[in-house]
C-alpha cells in the first residue's frame, strides 16, 4: 500500500510521490520568536516530528527545513512589528529578544525530543535574498512599486485562492490595508518602507525597510529546497493569506508548478473549546507542561487526535496520556524481567501476531498518518504482550519479538526514544518497598498481630525470598 495523504490544495488523499523518489524535499513554517513558544506550537511541531519520523521508518530520506521569523510578522490589530512589540514590552534590543526567545524555543524542542530540522534559517540572514526575488518579481510585472512599498499585484496570478478556495470579491474584504496607492485593496506586501527611526530596516533599491512576512517563507524554501517542494506544512490558521501569498510570488517568480505538490496542515489546539493563543491570553507554556508531564506524555497525547483535527487541552486528557504510556513502559520492564527466567526455543505464533500488529500499524499511518488508529494497535500489542505473560508458556525469542516490536513501533512517531528500563531505578524502588514491608512485619511482630506478619513472609517466601527471626532480628535469604 503507497502512503496516502491529504492535501490541502487538491482537497482530496492523494499517493504520496515525491518529485525525487524517495528523497522528501519538507518545509514547515517555523515560529515569529517573540515570546515563548505554548502547548499550540508543540501541536504542530510535534504532529510534523511524527510524520517526518514514520517516512523515515518506511525507507524515505526527509531534507527538513523549518525557518525562524525574526522581521516583517506585522500584528495586524496594531500595524507593528511582532519583533518591536516584544523589544518594547521587555525593554530588550530587537535583536536581543530574538536571540532570547529563539534559543528558548531550540530548547523547549529538545526537550520535546523532537528531531532537529537540516536547516533552520533566520529571515533577517536572507534580506539580500528577498531583495533579488522581489525585483525579479517586478521585472516579470507580478509586482509594483509606490513609495517605497513593493506590492504583489494579486490580479496577475489568476491562480490566487486556489488553496484557500477564497473568491476575489470575499478577498477585498478579507485584506484591507491602509495603503490607498495600492492598485486594489486585495495585493499584499512584499516589501514595506521603514518610516524614520524604524528599528528594523535594510537599505534596497525602493529606500529603507523590510520585508514581507510572506516573502520571507518563499524565498527560504527556494532557496534551501528548490523551487519545487514535496511537503509543506504548518498550522491551518496559515492557509490564508499566508500560504495562499507564498504560492502566488513563488510560481510567478520560478514560473514553475506546483510550488508545493502536497499542503499538509494541522489543526487547532483548543482550551474549552477556543484556540489557544497568546493574543486571547488562554495559552500553556511548553515548559510549564513539561514541569507536570513527560515528552512522552505529551507527544501522546498530541497524536491521540488526527493531525488534522482539533484537539482540546485539558488536565483530564492529559491524566489519560500519562496513564497510557505507563502502562507501555510497565509492559516493556514487565518483558525485559521474564526474559532471564524464560525458556530457550522459537515462538512463531508469537511472530504471526506481532507482523499482523506491525502491517496494522503502517496501514494506519499510511492512510494520512492515522495516529490515533496506530495507537491503538500498539496499545492492542501490549495487551496480547500481557497476556502472553500471563500464560507463563514464555520463550526467550517469543519476549524479544514483543519488547522490540512494541519499541519499533512506538519510535517509528517518536514514542520512547531511547527507551531503557532503568534497572537501578527499579532495583532501588524494589529495595525501599522491601524496607517498609520489613519494618511493618516487624511492629506486627512487636503488638503480637502474628497471623499477618506470617502472611508477609509466606507471601515473600513464593517470591524466593526467605526471612529468619533471630535474637538479632530479621535475616533475609535469597533463593538460588
Amino acid at each position: 500500500m503507497r502512503i496516502k495523504v491529504y492535501n490541502t490544495l487538491t482537497k482530496r488523499l492523494e499517493d504520496f510521490e515525491p518529485f525525487e523518489g524517495n528523497f522528501v524535499k519538507m518545509y514547515v513554517c517555523g515560529p515569529t520568536v517573540q515570546d515563548v513558544a505554548h502547548l499550540g506550537h508543540a501541536r504542530t511541531y510535534i504532529a510534523f516530528d511524527a510524520i517526518i519520523r514514520f517516512l523515515e521508518y518506511r525507507g524515505y530520506r526527509v531534507f527538513y527545513v523549518r525557518n525562524i521569523t525574526d522581521v516583517g510578522h506585522i500584528r495586524e490589530e496594531s500595524g507593528r512589528d511582532r519583533i518591536l512589540e516584544g523589544a518594547d514590552r521587555e525593554k530588550l534590543e530587537p535583536m536581543e529578544l530574538v536571540d532570547k526567545y529563539m534559543l528558548m524555543f531550540f530548547e523547549d524542542m529538545d526537550a520535546l525530543k523532537l528531531r532537529r530540522p537540516n536547516i533552520q534559517p533566520r529571515a533577517t540572514m536572507h534580506i539580500l535574498d528577498m531583495i533579488e526575488v522581489i525585483k525579479s518579481l517586478i521585472e516579470k510585472g507580478y509586482a509594483y512599486e509606490v513609495n517605497g512599498n513593493v506590492y504583489f499585484d494579486v490580479s496577475k496570478f489568476p491562480d490566487y485562492g486556489k488553496l484557500s478556495g477564497i473568491k476575489y470579491e470575499e478577498l477585498i474584504k478579507h485584506r484591507i490595508e491602509p495603503d490607498p496607492r495600492k492598485r486594489n485593496p486585495a495585493d499584499f506586501a512584499l516589501w514595506k518602507k521603514a518610516e524614520k527611526g524604524y528599528l528594523l530596516k535594510w537599505p534596497s533599491i525602493w529606500g529603507e525597510g523590510f520585508p514581507g512576512w510572506h516573502i520571507e517563507c518563499s524565498v527560504m524554501s527556494m532557496k534551501y529546497l528548490g523551487p519545487q517542494i514535496d511537503i509543506h506544512g504548518g498550522g491551518q490558521e496559515l492557509i490564508l493569506p499566508h500560504h495562499e501569498n507564498e504560492i502566488a510570488q513563488s510560481e510567478a517568480h520560478t514560473g514553475k508548478k506546483p510550488f508545493v505538490k502536497y499542503w499538509l496542515h494541522t489543526g487547532y489546539l483548543t482550551i474549552a473549546g477556543e484556540k489557544m493563543s497568546k493574543s486571547l491570553g488562554n495559552f500553556v507554556t511548553i515548559r510549564e507542561t513539561l514541569k507536570k508531564y513527560d515528552a512522552d506524555t505529551i507527544r501522546f497525547f498530541v497524536l491521540s487526535s488526527h493531525y488534522r483535527s482539533n484537539i482540546d487541552y485539558n488536565e483530564e486528557t492529559m491524566r489519560r496520556a500519562a496513564d497510557a504510556i505507563d502502562r507501555i513502559k510497565s509492559t516493556l520492564r514487565d518483558l525485559y524481567y521474564e526474559k532471564e527466567d524464560a525458556r530457550l526455543g522459537d515462538d512463531e505464533t508469537v511472530s504471526k501476531v506481532c507482523a499482523e500488529m506491525r502491517r496494522r500499524f503502517i496501514e494506519a499511518m499510511e492512510m494520512d498518518f492515522n495516529t490515533p488508529e496506530a495507537l491503538s494497535v500498539i496499545h492492542e500489542l501490549t495487551r496480547k504482550a500481557n497476556a502472553y505473560l500471563s500464560s507463563k508458556a514464555v520463550t526467550k525469542t517469543g519476549i524479544d519479538t514483543y519488547y522490540n516490536t512494541i519499541l519499533e513501533l512506538c519510535n517509528s512517531v517518536g514514542l520512547l526514544q531511547n527507551f531503557k528500563p532503568n534497572i537501578e531505578m527499579d532495583n532501588f524502588m524494589v529495595s525501599g518497598i522491601l524496607r517498609i514491608l520489613l519494618n511493618l512485619r516487624e511492629e506486627l511482630r512487636k503488638r503480637g498481630i502474628y497471623d499477618l506478619s506470617d502472611r508477609i513472609r509466606e507471601d515473600l517466601k513464593e517470591i524466593g525470598m526467605f526471612i529468619e527471626d533471630t535474637k538479632e532480628g530479621q535475616r533475609i535469604r535469597l533463593k538460588k
